[in-house]
């Protein structure tokens, strides 16, 4: 545990070494990118011996702080979650150090790497507290710390809104687990975890599911849960990439642990639980890859594909929950297995995606879909990696995405055959798996196809140039882990039984017992793909053998009777490729277009071009900031200027505060 400690105290020191060396960004970068590196590989040391052994590390003492200790501890879940927390923003880190250089001449890299140590520090935190006031201090600062890397280009009008736009919800949802804990913490006594433990149907009145109900607000509002994600589409276009690619790859899910931990707390779920996290996983993916169809930018798009990857992990838990609830421990250990695996396999593909969006806005300028074009020709490596983190995120065999959600069809399956649990809502959860991973391939054909296939569809597109080694590196060492994961499955699969544990409490062996069939299923499938995929790369060296001496013409396609089409235009858009399922989903999106059809005989102009605002941003949080907004303004008449009227209202709340603590 000291290891741990030792790993966060380095990565706060050279964070604000950092910042003292800003006045020469070389040097600053390089503290902050070797402090953070090897911090990270010192950190993960006791994470991967605690996860693959089921041990636990503590450090307990007391501190002045009153309500508890300064407790801090390592089970198999905090590991769990530490392996991403740690890896990942690693990578991430490294990718970054090459990627801010374009922002030397300001002056804030300084500033910059301060805030990417701190997060990275406190995410740690986060995982490892064990007392509601650390907890509480740590997620703070991964708020704010996130918060100032989102506005680091704080002179461009959008940054700053999609700032303030994260800053609310993060403090809102803040809100709602200061109640929860202040709840827990008065009910057992201290604010320490290990007086939380909840035994009886209420505490002084306060039922289990009250509780719950405040996690799953506080907690998915950082997690992107449906309606709470709308600052995720703001913020991740907002911030530089590889900050992008921590947030939504690493941070989110501390939201997800969050709620883990406090389902250790709150004793045996009742049945609705299961059911309402599994609602909220539907909603949560089908809506989140619906919206990313529809998007023109691609870290919108990604921001959106982040909250569909959210639903699947909620699924998996909601599985989970529900078989804790009606005990059947198959279900608890394929519905908690698919989906803690698959909060590593986002954070492996995810963080994978958004380097890549890094590297074609580092190349070209831009991340509209519409202005980009033939980029594998100029980018090869970045356009493989991007390929091979869209085939995971789209489910399918062979990487690492289809592992975890096959664990989750799985569990919904067993559930389903079962006659404890209704029928319909599992055979729905299924249904949603299988349509959400259908649109995923169909928003990653276009957003692949038309960024990377295809000519050139602006002058952005037309001379762009691959990133340096570093960046390509960090793409590398991502997709490489989506790979290596597919590899090791049936041993991660059992190493997953360690974190179930600690959340029901089941013993490790029944666990792997249930998880045993799942794995020798996931081996036969993946020696089949093995086999498939051996035989295509022998057809595909046949191919070459015949063809390598054959004549290759290039001729112009068919122009569709446009005189001297361009190359350019004469190719499918993101909306048009994205037409017919956003017309099918219109109840939903609520998609606008802008059609000028083509007139005469000889047309010289047309254009096709949607839009789709987030629904719950315009009609929910829209509506209801604009009525705080009118209600403040009817309230202006307090606000006058008098000062000794302020200390007046001061006095007179301090007296009703007195006299309610007399009473």
């Amino acid at each position: 545990m000291l290891t741990l400690l030792f790993a966060i105290g380095l990565l706060v020191f050279s964070g604000i070494a950092a910042l003292f060396a800003g006045r020469s960004p070389l040097i600053s970068t390089v503290i902050g990118v070797s402090g953070a590196l090897v911090s990270c590989v010192v950190g993960l040391v006791p994470a991967i011996r605690v996860l693959s052994l089921g041990t636990v590390e503590s450090f307990r003492t007391v501190w002045q702080v009153p309500g508890g200790s300064f407790y801090v501890e390592l089970d198999a879940l905090s590991a769990l979650f530490l392996i991403p927390i740690l890896g990942v923003s690693a990578i991430c880190v490294l990718y970054g150090g090459q990627y801010l250089q374009v922002y030397k001449n300001e002056n804030k890299l300084g500033w910059a790497w301060l805030w990417v140590n701190l997060l990275i520090a406190s995410m740690v935190l986060v995982v490892v507290a064990r007392n509601a006031i650390l907890f509480l201090v740590a997620w703070e600062i991964m708020s704010l710390s996130s918060y100032f890397l989102v506005t680091f280009q704080y002179y461009r009008k959008g940054v700053r809104e999609a700032g303030w736009t994260y800053l609310i919800a993060t403090q809102l949802g803040t809100a709602f687990l200061l109640v929860l804990f202040i709840l827990l913490g008065e009910s057992g006594g201290s604010l320490d975890f290990d007086h939380f433990m909840f035994t009886h149907g209420s505490w002084s009145g306060i039922s289990a599911n009250v509780l719950f109900v405040l996690a799953i607000i506080g907690f998915g509002t950082k997690a992107g849960f449906v309606p709470f994600h709308v600052w995720l589409p703001e913020a991740h276009p907002a911030a530089p990439s590889h900050v992008s690619a921590i947030m939504s790859g690493v941070m989110i899910k501390t939201g997800i642990y969050g709620l883990l931990r406090t389902l250790t707390f709150l004793g045996s779920p009742p049945e609705w639980w299961g059911w309402l996290l599994i609602g909220i996983g539907m909603t949560s993916g089908v809506l989140g890859v619906l919206y990313a169809i529809a998007q023109h930018d691609l870290k919108r798009l990604l921001a959106y594909h982040s909250v569909e990857n959210i639903g699947i992990i909620t699924l998996g838990i909601g599985i989970g929950v529900l078989g804790i609830s009606i005990q059947s421990p198959q279900m608890i250990a394929l519905g908690f297995a698919g989906g803690l695996l698959h909060v590593i396999n986002h954070a492996f593909f995810k963080s994978l995606l958004f380097l890549g969006a890094g590297s074609i806005i580092h190349a070209t300028g831009t991340a509209e879909v519409d202005r980009l074009g033939g980029l594998l020709k100029r980018m090869p490596w970045t356009g493989v990696t991007f390929l091979i983190g869209a085939v995971a995120i789209s489910g399918l065999p062979p990487l690492n995405g289809f592992i975890s959600e096959f664990l989750i069809y799985v569990g919904a399956f067993t559930g389903a055959i079962q006659k404890t649990t209704p029928l319909a809502p599992l055979i729905g959860v299924i249904a949603s798996l299988a349509l959400i991973g259908g649109l995923a391939a169909a928003c990653f054909a276009k957003a692949f196809g038309i960024s990377f296939l295809g000519e050139a569809r602006s002058q952005h597109a037309a001379n762009p140039h691959e990133v340096g080694w570093i960046m390509r590196s960090s793409m590398l060492l991502l997709a490489a882990g989506c790979l290596l994961i597919v590899i090791f499955s049936p041993r991660l699969i059992g190493m997953m039984s360690s974190p179930i544990a600690v959340i029901t409490g089941l013993p490790t062996t029944s666990l792997l017992m249930e998880l045993q069939p799942a794995s020798d299923w996931l081996w036969t499938i993946l020696q089949v793909v093995s086999i498939f995929l051996g035989l295509l790369g022998i057809l595909a060296t046949i191919r070459y053998l015949l063809l390598r001496r054959k004549q290759v013409e290039l001729n112009v396609t068919w122009d569709c009777g446009y005189v001297q089409p361009s190359s350019g235009r004469m190719q499918y858009t993101a909306s048009s490729f994205a037409q017919p399922i956003t017309d099918l989903s219109r109840l939903f999106l609520g998609t606008s277009k802008t059609f000028i059809p083509p007139q005469g005989y000889f047309p010289e102009a047309s254009s096709f071009h949607t839009d789709t605002p987030d629904w719950y941003r315009r009609h929910i949080y829209g509506y209801l900031f604009s009525g705080l907004c009118w209600l403040s303004s009817k309230l202006r008449w307090f606000q006058h200027g008098r000062v000794h009227l302020y200390i007046l209202y001061i006095a007179v709340t301090l007296l009703l505060l007195l006299i309610w603590n007399l009473g």
